[in-house]
């Protein structure tokens, strides 16, 4: 059986020749051969996007690639080498590439460009890092046929990782090869916290800035925020709720339909359902790591105040002004509460003079409270401030929470059979064959010990050699994983006698006790953070294998 390839989407133009172990390959731009017409494009285009080899630390041969996609950049904020950065994990100071280049795996990086101009016709210009997502799919087939080409003799099946919507990139890329029956030689696939049901952005943050911009404040400082991330065409086709989706046709006031969720129009679910008809690929192991909570934590409250301050805007046409603004998050299920409210004042003469005003409200649906506070991978508002706009600055000092919920756990799951986005989620639910659900909400994309295992264990699957010989028990769970320094199994009947064995990821047994097992059974273990196999032999000769994975 060939080993596992950990397939970093994010690719290069390779020579056959070897590298010298722990060298470099020059960042090579790469272009489609699969055009894509988007929604309002007036014709189909080619992508471009670019690479880097990290080649392994061993014998700097192209024979274990490892592609990691970039995920949702506008502004190409993470060029090749700060995503490899991006790898660190830990306290340690530790970086995944090294450890899986230690290992003798090649890492490719696949960097998507701020703008460049299209392959097709050297004229029009195109957003890549919030570009179309199947554009930007149809780059990653173009690489992953360029990597496979050029990977010597004998070389193993790829591996391949997408984080946020690098995850979606990678999932309709290997999907669409089988449904072209072009061979994409990759046994593993990982989403990391990626959008399969779509991405939150708070709609009173959305509302609010599209007036700022587009309204009678004419705040041109917070113009990238609107059409550079909110109304680019990958953003449209992810966020669940759009504010496009609401508004009439002056493009700021809302239209007075419900407002409960709806996505950009045209975008977000002609988007969904082409993803949905495509499926998963089939001929790889799928795997998902998310950052979302699987004990239902909330990131802040339904309908909580997010920010409510008065901003000196300073004189204008030789009056003192200022803005009140306040924003909400989405409220309790079937409430409908104003989420969005600025009121512009002149101070003339003896009092403040409201000069202009704006508010709107959000619904939530009859199945879940909002979705700005539901468990998720979170989104850190302060990442808004870099420290060149003092506008900025002090609307993010204001704030009453740092996160609101990006990617909704039961979305980074694919777990499309809950309506309430509250759910504690089953992973026998997904459609992944393993995925790791930490206890607590974390920053989108975050790099733990323990998701890191867990990657790791997917990539080294053979260390565990774990015999599943025997008779399998279908009966018994596990009350939560990850675990701390307690194990707690869940069983519908009895297995007294039972032998429970913890197996670390060098197959070393850490843990051996015989143990009666009842309807719900507690464990104490003491051991270091990381990923193990949990194997339970009874007497009437069944077992019972589980991933185990310890904070």
């Amino acid at each position: 059986m060939k080993k596992i390839t950990f397939l970093f989407i994010l690719v290069f133009t390779v020579t056959l020749h070897a590298q010298t172990p722990g060298g470099e390959s020059a960042i090579t731009t790469i272009d489609a051969t699969i055009p894509y017409q988007g929604f309002g494009e007036s014709l189909a285009l080619l992508g471009s996007g670019e690479y880097k080899i990290y080649y392994d630390n061993v014998d700097g041969v192209l024979d274990k690639p490892i592609f990691f996609v970039d995920g949702f950049d506008p502004n190409d904020t993470r060029d090749i080498d700060a995503m490899y950065s991006l790898l660190n994990y830990g306290n340690s100071g530790e970086n995944l590439g090294d450890t899986v280049r230690d290992e003798g795996y090649d890492l490719v990086v696949l960097n998507f460009p701020e703008e460049y101009l299209s392959p097709t016709d050297g004229t029009t210009m195109i957003k890549g890092g919030a570009d179309f997502i199947q554009r930007n799919a149809f780059i990653l087939v173009e690489l992953i046929n360029t990597i496979n080409q050029s990977k010597v003799m004998g070389a193993e099946e790829n591996v391949v990782i997408g984080p946020s919507m690098g995850g979606l990139i990678s999932r309709y890329a290997l999907a669409y090869m089988e449904s072209q029956s072009i061979d994409h030689d990759t046994r593993l696939y990982i989403s990391f916290d990626s959008p399969h049901l779509g991405a939150n952005v708070p709609i009173g943050i959305q509302y609010l800035f599209n007036y700022m911009v587009n309204g009678e404040p004419g705040i041109s400082e917070a113009e990238p925020l609107v059409s550079g991330l909110l109304n680019s065409a990958a953003a449209k086709q992810m966020l669940i709720d759009h504010y496009l989706g609401h508004v009439d046709s002056g493009g700021i006031n809302q239209d007075g339909t419900s407002p409960t969720p709806k996505g950009a129009p045209n975008f977000r679910d002609s988007f969904q359902s082409e993803l949905d008809g495509l499926g998963f690929p089939q001929n790889v192991r799928n795997v998902s790591i998310t950052n979302g909570s699987g004990t239902g934590q909330l990131t802040g409250t339904p309908g909580m105040e997010l920010i409510n301050h008065t901003f000196n805007t300073g004189m204008t046409s030789g009056f003192n002004t200022r803005a009140i603004i306040r924003v909400n998050f989405t409220p309790d299920a079937n409430q409908n509460i104003e989420v969005t409210d600025f009121v512009g004042q002149a101070f003339i003469f003896i009092g403040w003079v409201t000069g202009f005003e704006y508010s709107a409200s959000a619904e939530s649906t009859s199945t879940s409270d909002g979705l700005d506070s539901a468990p998720g991978g979170q989104f850190d508002l302060y990442a808004f401030d870099d420290g060149t706009n003092p506008l900025i600055t002090e609307f993010v000092d204001n704030l009453n929470s740092q996160y609101f919920n990006f990617i909704p756990t039961l979305s980074g799951l694919a777990i499309s059979s809950e309506t309430d986005w509250y759910t504690i989620p089953d992973a026998n639910d997904a459609p992944f064959a393993n995925t790791y659900i930490p206890t607590n909400n974390e920053p989108h994309v975050t790099l733990t010990d323990g998701n890191v295992a867990f990657a790791l264990e997917e990539i080294r699957s053979e260390t565990l050699n774990v015999s599943q010989s025997l008779i399998a028990i279908n009966d018994m769970m596990l009350q939560q994983n990850p675990v701390h320094n307690q194990i707690t199994l869940l069983s519908e009947r009895n297995h007294y006698n039972s032998s429970v064995s913890i197996i670390d990821m060098t197959g070393q047994v850490v843990f051996n006790e015989k143990i009666d097992i009842a309807n719900k059974t507690d464990i104490s273990i003491n051991l270091p953070s990381g990923m193990y196999a949990m194997q339970i032999n009874t007497t009437d000769n069944s077992l019972k294998t589980m991933k185990l994975i310890v904070n």
